[in-house]
């Protein structure tokens, strides 16, 4: 299984690869770098595309066309790093993601992906147009989520992080069940859906969604427990899809150069 692992900066780069070990370099067109750890069974290529949705969209778009072309498609995609988590709402609400917790995505959400209207927020699909929302496969997100011991709810990806309570309380009202806010899930996914391979959100939360204090983020635990929940993650993908299936055996009235000796069986 080869998984693409998509980052925005170095240091989330650097903490997921040193949880698959020794790594190599390799060079993608646009200057890109991936990291590469080939340890059987999952294959992790890590790659730091950028802060925001468009550095994440086109640095996953490259590394999957590559991929492609090069005949050795990616089997998944994970947008992965730090962020933000929101603190618990009102009695029956999602109980929050704390300083240091990892969360991994049911649905990556566009936030501010729409128009301001007298009436509030219209996300883009009410005006008409494309897509605001990405769920991964609910038996995929549980089983990573199970083994890395994280929690799973809505990941939103914003442009502008974030900064005030009023805000955070808008998108937990508008977003119900969000845990975490990055800057990158959306753009990965949507990259990832164009060239049709399934797609995961993993974040560890260095910070709380509202005013910003610094003084106040833990981003050495929050890049620690990144580094542990990718530990987890070759299992939990084993577990999850099992062993590839072994090809069926050839016919003995194919002759070789006939097309159909490499159609497989239903």
């Amino acid at each position: 299984m080869r998984v693409l692992i998509v980052t925005a900066v170095a240091a989330e780069r650097d903490a997921v690869a040193a949880a698959a070990g020794p790594c190599d370099e390799a060079a993608l067109p646009g200057g890109y770098a991936l990291l590469r750890a080939a340890e059987a069974p999952v294959a992790f290529d890590v790659l730091a595309a950028g802060v925001g949705p468009a550095a994440a969209a086109a640095g996953t778009a490259t590394a999957l066309t590559a991929a492609a072309l090069a005949g050795a498609p990616y089997d998944l995609v994970v947008s992965a790093g730090i962020g933000g988590g929101f603190s618990p709402g009102p009695e029956g609400s999602p109980p929050g993601a704390p300083l240091g917790s990892v969360v991994v995505a049911d649905a990556i959400v566009a936030a501010d992906l729409g128009a301001e209207t007298p009436d509030g927020f219209a996300p883009v699909t009410e005006l008409g147009f494309g897509t605001v929302a990405h769920r991964p496969d609910p038996a995929l997100v549980g089983a990573v989520a199970a083994a890395a011991g994280a929690a799973t709810g809505t990941v939103v990806t914003v442009s502008t992080v974030t900064g005030s309570a009023a805000r955070a309380t808008e998108l937990a009202e508008r977003h119900p069940g969000v845990l975490a806010e990055a800057m990158e899930g959306f753009g990965v996914a949507e990259a990832a859906a164009a060239h049709g391979v399934p797609v995961l959100e993993v974040r560890a939360v260095s910070n709380a969604v509202g005013p910003r204090d610094r003084g106040a983020w833990r981003i050495g635990a929050a890049l620690t427990a990144l580094t542990g929940a990718f530990r987890t993650l070759p299992g939990a993908l084993t577990a999850a899809t099992g062993p590839a299936p072994e090809p069926p055996p050839r016919s003995a009235s194919l002759t070789r150069g006939d097309p159909t000796s490499l159609r497989r069986t239903p």
